[in-house]
């Protein structure tokens, strides 16, 4: 008896090793990439909304409601939910009423199952209503949460480095 359990334990192994792992194990094996590709759609998303002035297109890549947090780079120190964030994207972009550009580089996502984190660098160019250009370097770290089928951001934190010498803002950051 003990010998017939082995031989099939050996066979399935064998099976395993030259045809693959069964499809609901490799469904599992995948899920992190998935998860991982999934939240680098929505930063893509977020981004190609960015470059369109896109207000709802950008905030289709947060949670709703108090379930968001954010510390902005501007002013007020902190944005305790969607509406409030929503706010400050209006802020922005009406004080920058012309082109705006954002390019994304260095992301790095890490995926827990349901929760995930990540950081970037944000390279923007934003256009006064006189024509002349801002340009701005950010660091972006970004909490995600799966709700349901769909990730979104729960958590960011937007910033600058600073000249602790100067009290100035580093608005170009350089590696």
């Amino acid at each position: 008896m003990r010998g017939s359990r082995v031989l099939v334990g050996s066979l399935l192994g064998a099976f395993v090793l030259v045809c693959g792992a069964p499809r609901n194990m490799r469904a599992q094996a995948k899920k992190p990439m998935d998860s991982r590709a999934e939240i680098e759609t929505l930063e893509t998303s977020y981004n190609n909304a960015f470059n369109t002035r896109d207000i709802t297109g950008i905030m289709s890549c947060y949670a709703r409601g108090r379930a968001l947090f954010v510390f902005d780079v501007v002013p007020p120190r902190q944005y305790a939910s969607w509406d409030a964030y929503k706010r400050d994207w209006e802020t922005l972009l009406s004080q920058y009423p012309g082109p705006v550009s954002n390019q994304i580089s260095e992301q790095s996502i890490t995926v827990l199952g349901t929760v995930a984190y990540g950081h970037n660098i944000q390279s923007t160019t934003l256009t006064n209503k006189d024509g002349s250009k801002l340009h701005v370097v950010v660091r972006v770290t970004d909490v995600y949460r799966k709700f349901g089928t769909k990730w979104l951001i729960v958590q960011e934190h937007v910033s600058v480095p600073v000249n602790l010498a100067t009290g100035q803002a580093d608005l170009l950051s350089q590696p």
